[in-house]
Order: structure tokens, then sequence, then C-alpha cells
């Protein structure tokens, strides 16, 4: 493909793009095919000569879209938003072309130079601590990072490497094994398993701490496990906050946490990963009170050139209608569940998620979610908070309306009026069938 055919090809593929987002809605939010579907669809072995542009570009709905999950549909409801926006596509397509490894200045300046801006930028609008920013010329600053899940481990290998050279200086005959086996990290019972898996591979013993009604993890109960730890002889030295949990999008109260930390001589990382957009908007701002890190990864993409792309294109103030409009559309979905007495909100809605249930037993929860998922028209997922099973709506799509709302809501009315009626069906016959025997 030369540079003729490319811009050619280029906007074939932008026009598919974008109507492919146009008419989203027309498609089911979760894809139907089995396990193995594209065994049959994709040859044992690449092609030893070049196939057509033409044949590529068929099958891509031939073979790729049938198992497309379709993340930025208004119908899709599960987990949580992936974030998209055309400014990030085009970002992404110049990325792309520059293709940079940004592993030293010298490799690229503008990769490493426009990620400091952009994250002063962000660090700004978010109206962090200015020991956070590159220009107060400390030891502030920040990367991207690909993950937040890298990003915990990232945190988690730094804070042990300096408790390991903090330890060994304290106790000069002490091997690193040795120090290694007395630390202990610390983290909510609600915290995502990234966190858990971040110390598997970190080779750290964490304890998974009790959260209170709230479903948020309090002072009180990380000061008694310290206690607890140094008592035994382990080394506390790590806690991993979240603010907006994956099951019902609590928040830990890191302005309680953070001095805990601090007094302890603790390192306090921050899982941020759904909520921390909201924290450009003032009302939301105080959640992350308490906040005080970052971390860097070697070699990375151009990623800062999306944040360029997003903050420019669409504006501090741009964003933050985006955030309050998919909060209020959470809200609007809380209001038909109040307004039925058959459901119930078990946790609180602070952003664009809602956890609910039909009011009963589990079996019947799990009963709805599959019935609804068969039905195809929306996507939920759950989630269980101790022996609490419970359905999660979460606003996903960028150009979610009310009326989808709407629409998914008049859906689960359906399908839980239907099951519902079955369910009560049942009941009855079991009931006058036990009456039966008993008159017999």
């Amino acid at each position: 493909m030369d540079s003729t055919e490319f811009r050619k090809r280029g906007r074939e593929m932008v026009d598919f793009i974008a109507d492919h987002f146009d008419n989203i809605r027309d498609r089911r939010p979760f894809p139907t095919v089995q396990p193995g579907y594209l065994q049959e669809l994709v040859p044992e072995e690449a092609p030893q000569e070049p196939e057509k542009w033409e044949d590529v570009f068929a099958d891509i709905e031939r073979v790729i879209m049938p198992g497309v999950t379709n993340w930025h549909s208004p119908q899709f409801h599960a987990y949580f938003p992936t974030g998209m926006s055309y400014a990030a596509i085009c970002a992404d397509m110049l990325s792309d072309a520059i293709g940079c490894i940004g592993f030293t200045w010298a490799a690229s300046p503008v990769c490493t130079e426009l990620e400091v801006k952009m994250m002063d930028w962000l660090g700004k609008a978010l109206k962090l601590p200015k020991e956070f920013l590159h220009c107060t010329g400390g030891q502030g600053g920040g990367v991207i990072q690909s993950t937040a899940s890298e990003a915990t481990l990232i945190a988690l290998l730094g804070a042990k490497s300096n408790v390991i050279h903090k330890q060994k200086q304290l106790h000069p005959s002490w091997s690193e094994y040795k120090i290694m086996s007395k630390l202990v990290a610390y983290t909510s019972e609600q915290s995502h398993s990234s966190v858990e898996r971040a110390a598997l591979l970190g080779s750290i013993q964490i304890r998974h701490l009790r959260a209170d009604d709230n479903y948020s993890l309090r002072e009180d109960v990380l000061e008694k496990a310290i206690i607890e730890d140094k008592a035994a002889g382990r080394i506390p030295f790590f806690v991993v906050a979240t603010l907006g949990t994956t099951s019902s999008c609590a928040f830990d109260n890191i302005k309680e946490l953070g001095p805990v930390c601090v007094r302890e001589g603790l390192w306090m990382h921050i899982d941020a990963a759904y909520a921390g957009s909201s924290f450009l908007c003032p009302e939301y701002r105080h959640l992350l009170d308490g906040v005080e890190h970052w971390q860097i990864p070697l070699g990375r993409r151009f990623r800062s050139l999306k944040l360029w792309f997003v903050m420019r294109l669409h504006g501090i103030k741009g964003l933050q209608e985006h955030i309050r409009n998919q909060i209020a559309l959470a809200q609007e979905f809380k209001a038909f569940l109040l307004q039925d007495k058959r459901f119930e909100v078990v946790a609180p809605v602070t952003m664009g998620l809602v956890c609910f249930r039909v009011q009963g037993s589990n079996e019947l929860n799990k009963c709805l979610l599959e019935r609804l998922n068969e039905d195809g028209r929306i996507h939920l997922v759950p989630s269980q908070i101790h022996s609490m099973y419970f359905l999660r709506m979460a606003v996903c799509a960028a150009n979610t309306e009310s009326s989808d709302i709407a629409f998914a809501w008049n859906v689960i009315q359906e399908v839980a009026t239907q099951l519902l009626a079955e369910t009560d069906n049942e009941v009855n016959h079991e009931r006058a069938h036990n009456d039966g025997e008993a008159d017999f």
C-alpha cells in the first residue's frame, strides 16, 4: 500500500468507523457467537501472496464484527466506559504514523516533552497538590501508564524497593529474602482483582480489609491491621485505596487513610481507574481530598497525543459537561428503580453506575440477568458483595441519551414482569399441590 492507496483506503476506513457509530444501536450490544467461531472463518496459515484490500475490507463484517462486544453501544451497560472519541481516534492515527518508542528524550523529544506538559495540564485540571506537577521543579510529575493494573504493579514495586533499601540500612545482616517475607500490603475487600495480582507478581502478602456499610475502607480498620502485623513481626509498607470500586463505585476514605500512611511510613497508591475523570468537576473534587502519588515506565508509545487532542478539541468545560451528563443519566435510571417497589438500589449512586436488584433471592436475580442477556437488547453484568448478588447498570457509551436509559428500563421491566409472573405461578402451583396433599 503506497501513499496514494492509503489516502483512498483511509477514507474508506474513516467512513466505516463513522457509519458504525452512527448506526451502532442497530447492532446487538453482545454477540451471539460461540467460543471457537473464528476457527472456520480464518485459514490455518497466513497467505503466501498479498490479498486485495476489497477482500480484507469485506471480511470486517464477515469475520470481525460478528464477534465484537459493542462497548460503545448506548445499550451496553456492563463493566465501565472505555473512553472513545473521534478526537482520540485521530490522535491514535497520528501516533501510529509517528511510531516512536519514547524510552529516552533523544528517542523522540516531543514524546517526552508533550507527556510532561499534558501531565501538568491534567494535574492542574484535577487541582492536585503542586508537588505532583513537573513545572514546580521538584520531584513530582507523572507519566501515562497503559492500564490501571500496570500502575498498581509499578507503585507496589517502587514501594517494595524503597522499603527493602531502608530495612537493609536498619538491619545490615538481613537478607533481601528475609525482608520480603515480612512485608505486608493492605487493600479493601472491595478492590479490583488486579491489586491482588500485583501483590502476587511482586511476591508480597496482601491483606484484604473489611469495608464499612458504604463499602469504604476506613482509618480504624487500617490502623488495627497495622498494629496486628507489627506485633507479629511483619513490616507494613503499602496501601492501595480505591476511588470508585468495580463492584459498586464505592470510595475509600483517603482523607482518613492518608494521615495513617504518613504516620506509619507507608506508601499509598490510589486506583481511580473509573471515577478519576469525574474529579475534573469541582462538585466531585472533594472525593480526591487526601491524595499524595505518580509513577513511570521505560519504553512507551506516544500516548500523550490523545490527551493533547482530546483536551484541546473538547476543553475542560466540554469534558465536565460530558461527565455530568453521564452521571445525570445514572440518576435517571435510579429514579425509575425507585418508582417500582419490586426493585431496590443496593449502593449509593455517586457516578455513572447504578447497582440494583429485584426484591427476592440471589437465584431470582441471577435468573433475571440471564434472561436479560439472552434477550439481547441490552447487556449487563452482575456483582456480589458478601452474600448479596446484584446487577450493575453502567452508563458506558459517550452518545448515551435519556431515551436509551428509558429503553433499558423498559426492557428490564418487561423481562422482570414475565419472570416474576412465572415465579408466582410456580409458587401458587406448589402451594396448591401441598394443600391437596394435606387434604388427602
